[in-house]
């Protein structure tokens, strides 16, 4: 796997100075860096090609340039500058001065509660409903791109595999255990693509288990031909009895194979993910009024007995 030359600590890049090393992906790595005028600190995203085929990560990159930039919502992290090295004429590297995110992936820390969990999706869903509403599709939801500060602020992150709304792709794109039947079959990605990686991003945090996807496990193609041929996920509520019937039957729906049958939108997504909250939240109260109740008729009964 390459990796962009590392770029060290206290040099100057684009402008901007490097503080730290934050992470590496398939072509890319990221740096925390801040900006020695206005001291404002950014993640600085630098994606370098060594032969032809990395074209496809710079193409990658420019993408989620041009779609971040034309995102504006508090659960996406934005994405405000880039900029380009040339080299006899060729863009060689790209450099994307990104929001800088303080926080945990879901992937390396559920949430610590239920009632935590269902307030982290329903913060993605509708960062996802902006961006369908803007005609995008984020098309790698999985929990390593979901990240939660400490102060409970939920940020959706890399836009790398992102596209407009329809888009066909050339090559099968996604994560293997939450990606949907039509991105591996390569048909039209469309929001409900999302629909389907948020589900299954829901499922594993809720479980610890992943669904069956379209992919081929092993040496078996069988998944990969028939979109009827994929295994049905367990139901999640045989997996985790606390999950509430009406998230348990949320999350299979969003899962469904066929994109018909799975949520009209992602606000429809998001708005179920809000009736699930505040039945929690009531159930929360009512659960605590009657303990309440409980003992203020233990306190009655033992006065009564000492008088």
């Amino acid at each position: 796997m390459k990796h962009p030359d590392p770029i060290k600590i206290g040099s100057k890049v684009a402008g901007y100075t490097v503080l730290a090393d934050l992470g590496r992906g398939a072509a890319s790595a990221i740096y925390l860096v801040q900006d020695p005028k206005s001291k404002q600190i950014w993640a600085l995203k630098h994606v370098q090609k060594r032969d032809p085929k990395d074209q496809r990560f710079l193409d990658q990159t420019k993408v989620e340039y041009e779609i971040g930039t034309k995102l504006d919502h508090p659960a996406i992290r934005r994405i405000v500058k880039q900029v380009k090295a040339r080299q006899f004429l060729s863009v060689k590297e790209i450099y994307l001065l990104m929001e800088y995110v303080d926080g945990v992936s879901l992937e390396l820390q559920r949430p610590a509660s239920l009632a935590d969990a269902v307030v982290v999706f329903r913060k993605v869903a509708e960062g996802l409903a902006h961006m369908h509403a803007s005609g995008f599709v984020h098309a790698d939801m999985k929990p390593n791109n979901v990240v939660v500060t400490e102060s409970g602020d939920v940020k959706v992150i890399d836009l790398g595999q992102s596209c407009r709304s329809g888009t066909v792709k050339e090559r099968i794109q996604g994560t293997p255990d939450y990606i949907a039947p039509e991105q591996v079959h390569r048909r039209a990605i469309t929001p409900k693509t999302d629909i389907y990686n948020l589900g299954a991003t829901m499922y594993w945090t809720l479980t610890g288990k992943h669904i069956p996807t379209a992919l081929p496990k092993g040496d078996s193609l069988v998944s990969s031909l028939d979109d009827e041929m994929i295994e049905k996920p367990t139901p999640v509520r045989e997996l985790n009895p606390a999950i509430p019937d009406r998230l348990g039957e949320l999350i299979m729906q969003c899962v469904e194979v066929n994109p018909i049958n799975r949520p009209e939108s992602m606000q429809k997504v998001a708005d179920a993910l809000d009736l699930v909250r505040a039945k929690m939240m009531a159930d929360a109260r009512r659960t605590s009024g009657e303990s309440l109740a409980d003992d203020d008729e233990t306190s009655d009964g033992q006065t009564a007995q000492a008088g």
